[in-house]
């Protein structure tokens, strides 16, 4: 697999990706991440990929994943806050967001999450309560949990998760 910066040809395709996440989410324990409000929104993704923020993962040429990835100082508002628990560290770091495959192939998440993580050093990443697949792939990966962050786009609380090169 390889990683690299989506385009505006890319877009139809990764929002028949977000939609294969949001079904296979639902069928999987968690309606509620990314399914009443549709998420993500085409007019963020079309934003992601003009800021430059935006990838897809390839597998034999083909789009198989999508996600949002950046890396600076306090990059991320909603990570200013956290409840019942700490970050590990306050250095700049990376933030994966709005990651998703395809189902064509096991590991696209790993494979995502761990070239953002190579790309920093430190990455900091949050998931919906009932995301449990999405948890067990970040334990496997060796993220910490941290606490619990909000986000304004719904009401239910998100779980944070870090990881630092040791």
């Amino acid at each position: 697999m390889e990683i690299r910066k989506s385009s505006e040809q890319d877009f139809d395709r990764m929002m028949e990706i977000y939609a294969y996440a949001r079904s296979f989410m639902a069928a999987h324990g968690n309606p509620n991440q990314w399914g009443p409000t549709n998420w993500p929104p085409e007019a963020l993704i079309h934003s992601d990929i003009a800021a430059g923020n935006s990838y897809v993962c390839l597998h034999d040429g083909e789009v198989v994943g999508t996600f949002y990835f950046v890396q600076g100082p306090d990059i991320e508002p909603t990570y200013r806050r956290i409840e019942d628990g700490a970050w590990l560290s306050e250095t700049p770091y990376g933030v994966v967001h709005r990651i998703a495959g395809d189902g064509s192939i096991r590991g696209i998440g790993a494979f995502c999450i761990n070239w953002a993580f190579e790309q920093c050093g430190h990455l900091r990443i949050d998931t919906h309560g009932d995301n449990k697949v999405m948890q067990n792939l970040l334990t496997k990966l060796g993220f910490t949990h941290c606490g619990t962050i909000h986000v304004e786009e719904d009401d239910y609380p998100r779980l944070a998760f870090e990881k630092i090169l040791a």
